[in-house]
C-alpha cells in the first residue's frame, strides 16, 4: 500500500431521519459534479442495496457499502480508501438518521460512525416543511450531541428561498456553512414502494429526471461552498484499487490456483438485483468468473461449466407470473441442483427456490420446487435489521453477519443457523445450509467471514459438478 498521505476531497450527505431527501439530493449533486468533469466514487452507509443503484446510474460505475457492523473499523476505513482509488472526490450517503445505529440506541454502525472512521465532512439535510426557526434548534442539537459531529454544512429541503434567506444567518451563527435550500418541486419527487425508492430501471425517464433535478439544484445550492467543505477533509493514505483481492480483510481467501477459472452464474434482472459489490469482488478474488443471467428472460443457464449459482434478493413477488411461466429456466435450476451445482440464495432468491410463491397480485405461482415450502405475503415487515448468524452445531460459533428486510415469509425458513439481533436477546432459527446450498432470508455480507463462503463453494459435492 502507498504510505504517502494524499488529498481526497470527500463529503457525506445525511439527515435527522429517513425520508428527508438524502438520496435524491445526493444523486442531483453527483450529476452536478459529473458535469464539472470530476470523477467521483460513491458510497452508501449501512446495508442498503437500492440507493447505490441510483449512484451507479448517475456515475456509470458501481457504488459500495460502508458498514461498521459488518466489518471492523480498520477494514471499513481500508475499504473506503481502496474503492475511492484515484477518484477526484468521494461522496457518501448516510442511512436513516445520522446518529441511528445498532439496536436504535447506539451510534455503532451509524452514518456518524462512518464519518468518524473516514474523517469525512458532513452535510446535514433537513426537511424544512412546516418548520422555521425550529430548524436551527435541530441543527444545534445535532452539532452538540457529539463533540466530533463532523457536521460542517446544512441544506434545507422543501424550504422556500425566502425562508432560507431569513434562516441563513441564524444557522451560520451555529458554526456551519449554509449550502442552500431546495424548494418543494416536482423534480425531487421519485417513485417509491415498501423497500424505498423503486429501482432505477422502473423510474420512467430517469435520465430526464436526473438532468431536471440537477438543473433545479444548480441555482439552489452553493456548489463552490460544498466543494470547499469537501476539500477541507484531511489527507488520507490511498490504497491501490487495481484488483478486488486487495480489499481489506480478504487476505488468505484468494484462490490457491490463480490459473483455475471457476464460473458462477449470477442472477441479475428486475427480479434479482440486490447485491453488495463487495461480495461480488470477493468472489472474483477467490477466482470465480461471474456470468450474469436473467431468470426472467433466459431459457437456460448462461454457459457450460457453471459450478455455482448466486440468486440475490430483489422483487420476485412482482414478477412471480413471468418467473413461473419460464419453465425452461425453472427446470434448468432443478437440473443444476440434481447435478451438484452449489446454490447461494438470499431473500428473493430463496423464495424463487420454493415450490410456490404468492405474487404481489395475491395469486400463488409454481417456482423451482428445490425447497419444499410456500412463500407468502405478510401484512407488515417480517423481520428487520442486523443479525449475526451462529452455527447451531458444535461450539455455536458465529459464521456470518447479515441483514433482513422483507415483507414476504416462508412456511420453511430453515433451521440450520441461529440468527441473533445485536444488543438483544431476540433470535430465531433460519437458513438451509447443506454441502450444496446456503439459502434463507438473511442478506449475507461475505466479508464478515469470507472463509465460510470459500469453504462452502470449494467443498466437493457428492454428485458431479458438471451437467450434461
Amino acid at each position: 500500500m502507498n504510505k504517502k498521505m494524499s488529498p481526497l476531497p470527500r463529503i457525506m450527505f445525511t439527515a435527522p431521519a429517513s425520508g428527508s431527501g438524502k438520496t435524491v439530493i445526493t444523486c442531483g449533486v453527483l450529476e452536478l459534479l459529473r458535469r464539472r468533469k470530476l470523477s467521483c466514487a460513491s458510497f452508501k452507509c449501512g446495508p442498503d442495496y437500492i440507493d447505490p443503484m441510483f449512484h451507479q446510474y448517475v456515475l456509470g460505475i458501481p457504488g459500495y457499502n460502508l458498514d461498521s457492523f459488518f466489518l471492523p473499523p480498520q477494514e471499513v476505513a481500508g475499504l473506503f480508501t481502496q474503492k475511492a482509488g484515484k477518484a477526484d472526490m468521494a461522496v457518501l450517503e448516510g442511512a436513516m438518521g445520522y446518529y441511528d445505529g445498532v439496536a436504535g440506541i447506539t451510534t455503532h454502525a451509524s452514518a456518524y460512525e462512518t464519518a468518524v472512521l473516514t474523517d469525512t465532512p458532513v452535510i446535514l439535510i433537513i426537511d424544512g416543511k412546516k418548520s422555521s426557526l425550529s430548524l436551527a434548534a435541530v441543527v444545534k442539537g445535532f452539532l452538540e450531541y457529539k463533540k466530533d459531529s463532523h457536521i460542517g454544512g446544512v441544506i434545507l429541503n422543501r424550504t422556500s428561498s425566502g425562508m432560507a434567506e431569513r434562516l441563513c444567518p441564524l444557522l451560520e451563527e451555529l458554526g456551519v456553512r449554509f449550502l442552500g435550500a431546495v424548494p418543494e418541486c416536482e423534480e425531487a419527487h421519485w417513485e417509491s414502494r415498501y423497500l424505498g425508492l423503486t429501482l432505477p430501471g422502473e423510474q420512467a425517464r430517469l435520465k430526464e429526471k436526473v438532468n431536471a433535478l440537477a438543473d433545479r439544484l444548480e441555482p439552489c445550492l452553493d456548489m463552490e461552498g460544498l466543494l470547499k467543505l469537501a476539500e477541507s477533509a484531511p489527507p488520507i493514505r490511498r490504497a491501490p484499487s487495481c484488483c478486488a483481492a486487495a480489499a481489506p480483510g480478504l487476505k488468505g481467501v484468494c484462490t490457491s490456483n490463480p490459473k483455475e477459472i471457476r464460473r458462477i452464474a449470477v442472477a441479475k434482472d428486475e427480479a434479482f438485483c440486490f447485491y453488495y459489490e463487495e461480495n461480488l469482488d470477493l468472489l472474483i478474488s477467490m477466482g470465480w468468473e461471474l456470468i450474469f443471467f436473467s431468470p426472467l428472460r433466459d431459457k437456460h443457464l448462461p454457459c457450460p461449466g457453471i459450478t455455482a449459482i448466486l440468486l440475490g434478493g430483489g422483487y420476485p413477488e412482482l414478477y412471480a407470473k413471468e418467473l413461473s411461466e419460464n419453465q425452461d429456466m425453472l427446470e434448468a435450476m432443478r437440473r443444476a441442483y440434481r447435478h451438484g451445482v452449489k446454490f447461494l440464495a438470499e431473500c428473493g432468491g430463496f423464495l424463487y427456490l420454493h415450490e410456490t410463491l404468492e405474487g404481489a397480485d395475491g395469486l400463488s405461482y409454481p417456482m423451482a420446487g428445490i425447497i419444499q415450502a410456500h412463500g407468502y405475503r405478510r401484512e407488515k415487515l417480517s423481520r428487520f435489521g442486523y443479525i449475526s448468524l451462529y452455527d447451531k452445531d458444535g461450539n455455536g460459533k458465529q459464521v456470518a453477519k447479515g441483514h433482513e428486510f422483507h415483507y414476504w415469509d416462508s412456511t420453511l425458513p430453515g433451521q440450520d443457523l441461529k440468527a441473533i439481533k445485536p444488543l438483544s436477546t431476540r433470535g430465531w432459527d433460519c437458513m438451509h445450509v447443506t454441502h450444496k446450498m446456503i439459502a434463507g432470508f438473511p442478506h449475507l455480507y461475505y466479508g464478515s467471514n469470507p472463509h465460510w463462503i470459500k469453504e462452502f463453494l470449494e467443498f466437493p459435492t457428492s454428485a458431479p459438478a458438471s451437467m450434461p
